[in-house]
């Protein structure tokens, strides 16, 4: 029964696709195994998102309890009752499964991450790798640091469906000697392999000797999404999973070549976005670019807002330290900020049934806006913030602000991100920049 009930989260959680997002590792050093080739500089790409087709929305506890294991905090029994409600099963099955999860991370001793949960969609990109190119459609996420992929070392079990990269069809593909990578997932399966450097073009730019690691090993959760093969980390490489040494990010790597050290997210509401690197386009938000700076420790994109409105009252001054994340769908502040604004919609509440806050969806809800500096905020439009139905029909919908209390950190996920042009700049001084665009 146990074995039953991880195969039908590990398949839920799958369904809303793939991505990671890493904690710490401390004392560590970001040390590439061989120094890339990298071209004159200069370059900068566009690449438009492509919409998964397999995907489905995710009901709203759910997306809430991956949260909880994806930063491994502890499930709250109201959360577990939701979630088992939802799925048909024990709230003791649940638990036992979040606990599971917990002990494979100590037992590993390695990282924890869990599948991209996007509101409207999971978004792949072709990437071409080695010489000749071999092309997978990959996922990029901005809350991890690996660049891993399906490959021929898999069982022919869990390559159904994929496209794999062999690196002995490639010219350029050099193993790196004993080096290996190892992730343990929020759905208690984990993904392992060995790393080769490699050319990676990702929209007709060329990363040599990029690190690519290729899976041995895959958890469910990926052998199920058979629309991804593999993903492309866009955090700092001090979340990289590579032992014994850690290895650049394809950003990090590529970043000498664009024309200016940064890329930027343009991500949509019920609609494909893109990504832009080594450029700002001008077309794509209106007003300035508010940048602030990023604490880079542990290797998120972290950084500091300067409060809340809720519609038109009164702005509140108060910092909300947060990363923003691209692999978490919905936006996880205090509770002090969820009672004011679930305040302003009638019959709003925090639903232990139902696994978080709700209200009806007849029910317009109000903007949200938040502070970038004293002078910038962007506002995120009530409809944003309705997560839809709790369950096929329901006249009850969920919220898209949440708790971050029992988390342990507040996230800008998609809910905030895509009500702007988000601006993530490298190099030596690392920043965010915010400006508002046509929603």
């Amino acid at each position: 029964m146990v074995a039953l009930t991880n195969l039908l989260l590990t398949t839920l959680l799958a369904s809303a696709g793939l991505g990671a997002a890493l904690p710490p590792r401390i004392g560590s050093t970001v040390i590439e195994a061989r120094e890339p080739e990298l071209p004159v500089s200069g370059r900068k790409i566009t690449l438009p998102q492509q919409k998964n087709p397999r995907f489905h929305k995710f009901n709203g506890a759910l997306s809430v309890y991956k949260t909880y294991l994806k930063y491994g905090a502890p499930v709250p029994d109201h959360l577990a009752a939701a979630v088992a409600n939802h799925l048909g099963i024990s709230i003791e099955e649940v638990h036992n499964y979040a606990n599971t999860t917990a002990n494979a991370r100590r037992d590993q001793g390695s990282a924890t991450a869990a599948p991209i949960d996007q509101s409207d969609s999971a978004y792949i990109t072709p990437v071409s790798i080695g010489t000749p190119a071999q092309t997978l459609n990959l996922d990029f996420d901005t809350g991890s640091s690996d660049l891993w992929v399906f490959s021929n070392s898999l069982p022919s079990s869990q390559r159904a469906g994929h496209t794999i990269y062999n690196p002995s069809k490639s010219s350029t593909a050099k193993q790196v000697n004993g080096a290996s990578w190892d992730i343990s997932y929020g759905d208690g399966s984990s993904s392992k392999g060995q790393v080769y450097l490699d050319k990676v073009t990702i929209g007709g730019l060329v990363v040599s000797n990029q690190a690519v690691e290729t899976a041995q090993q895959v958890s469910q959760s990926f052998t199920a999404e058979t629309s991804i093969d593999g993903l492309v980390g866009l955090a700092f490489g001090s979340l990289n999973t590579v032992t014994p040494r850690q290895q650049k990010t394809w950003f990090e790597n590529a970043i000498g070549q664009l024309d200016q050290p940064l890329f930027a997210a343009d991500l949509k509401y019920e609609a494909s976005g893109t990504y832009d690197f080594g450029y700002i386009d001008p077309a794509k938000h209106t007003g300035d670019i508010t940048y602030v700076p990023v604490n880079t420790n542990p290797g998120y994109w972290t950084w500091t807002s300067t409060g809340y409105q809720v519609g038109s009252s009164p702005f509140v001054s108060q910092s909300i330290t947060n990363i923003a994340d691209t692999g978490t769908t919905l936006m996880y502040v205090p509770d002090s900020i969820l009672k004011a604004y679930y305040g302003q919609i009638r019959g709003a509440t925090n639903s232990q049934s139902y696994g978080g806050y709700v209200f009806p969806c007849s029910t317009e809800a109000p903007d949200f806006t938040f502070g970038v500096t004293d002078d910038a905020t962007i506002t995120i439009p009530g409809r944003f913030i309705n997560y839809g139905p709790v369950t096929d029909d329901s006249e009850t919908c969920f919220g898209g602000l949440q708790t971050s209390n029992d988390v342990g950190i507040n996230i800008f996920g998609d809910v905030a991100l895509k009500a702007a042009y988000v601006v993530f700049k490298g190099g030596d001084s690392p920043s965010l920049g915010w400006a508002s665009k046509q929603l």
